[in-house]
């Protein structure tokens, strides 16, 4: 039986030509991205914005400012209501004052859910969550620390690892990542919560991946070829390891949209990160880090020492000639 093949044998695509527009594209989703954030701001949830979160789930699509009405009048706080998921399930976040018990909570949202009930017959309690302002500032402080060390570790292992452009080149491809991450949640207005952050730090974890086997790949090359152009070797490299770049991210955003068809409004928003930090660390692996290393000046050292074998010269024929 045939093997299935995403990525045709001898496959031969000159990236590196491509990388004038990949660096302007990836600049302007960036500022996109950090104007998005700071117009827009993020969605934050319960974890990080600190009070108490009822998600209340109701027969039919509710008049928000009727629901609003309703809650105001109990004299539990200012309410704020947004759709979750369907039409028909609205969060309702309220000010939670620091120190309160878990009885006093309690109360709280029994006095919401009977007065939803009375007011909206059929409307049914799904969860709630509550978190103090003291404990939501070291969330999100604990959230930044562990993402900036992550990417600055990450960085210092490429260095370590290979050569100072590489770690360079990953760090501005993972910060990429993070804004395109960062951005579509200011677009979509999706929750943010520690599942994003563990998503977030996922999506890091595989873009680290798919750049180490790529970068590994050209130092190797960079090591045969010691007479052959950057760009040659950057295009060869990216060739030879394309079909397992591609398959890996087409298996994982299958498994990824399953969930996300199949794992209910809980998941959306840790689905969504997901698909897209795969799709956008593929784009950043092939595009952005491997061809950022010749603007850094990456080079092989040459060798009149050593001649390729035939097997060399024949993988070496597969690289498109540089432009002229």
């Amino acid at each position: 039986m045939r093997l299935l093949k995403i990525v045709p044998d001898h496959t031969n695509i000159d990236f590196v030509s491509l990388r004038g527009w990949a660096f302007g594209l990836t600049l302007l989703l960036s500022i996109l991205a950090v104007g998005l954030t700071g117009v827009k701001g993020l969605n934050f949830g319960v974890d990080f914005a600190g009070g108490l979160m009822i998600e209340e789930k109701f027969p039919t699509p509710p008049d928000q400012d009727k629901v609003r009405t309703v809650v105001d009048n109990l004299g539990v706080g200012d309410a704020a209501l947004q759709q979750f998921g369907d039409p028909r399930t609205l969060v309702i976040r309220l000010p939670v004052q620091d120190g309160a018990d878990e009885g006093a909570t309690n109360a709280v949202v029994k006095k919401v859910e009977t007065a939803l009930g009375q007011g909206f017959p059929g409307a049914t309690f799904s969860r709630y969550s509550t978190v103090s302002s003291k404990v939501s500032g070291e969330l999100i402080r604990n959230g930044v620390l562990a993402v900036v060390l992550a990417v600055l570790g990450i960085g210092l292992f490429a260095i370590v690892r290979f050569e100072w452009q590489f770690g360079v080149s990953t760090i501005v491809a993972i910060v990429h990542d993070l804004l395109m991450t960062v951005g579509f949640f200011a677009l979509s207005q999706f929750e943010f919560d520690l599942n994003i952050v563990a998503a977030v730090l996922t999506i890091i974890g595989y873009s680290i991946n798919d750049k180490i086997v790529i970068d590994d790949r050209i130092r190797e090359n960079m090591r045969r070829y010691r007479k052959m152009e950057m760009r040659e070797i950057v295009n060869l490299s990216v060739n030879e390891t394309l079909p397992r770049t591609v398959m890996t991210s087409v298996t994982i955003l299958l498994a990824l949209v399953a969930m996300l068809a199949l794992g209910g409004h809980v998941l959306r928003g840790f689905t969504a990160a997901m698909i897209l930090g795969i799709v956008v660390g593929t784009y950043s692996s092939i595009y952005v880090s491997s061809s950022l290393l010749i603007t850094l000046g990456l080079r092989a050292e040459p060798d009149t020492t050593e001649r390729p074998d035939r097997r060399s010269m024949d993988n070496a024929e597969r690289v498109a000639p540089r432009e002229r």
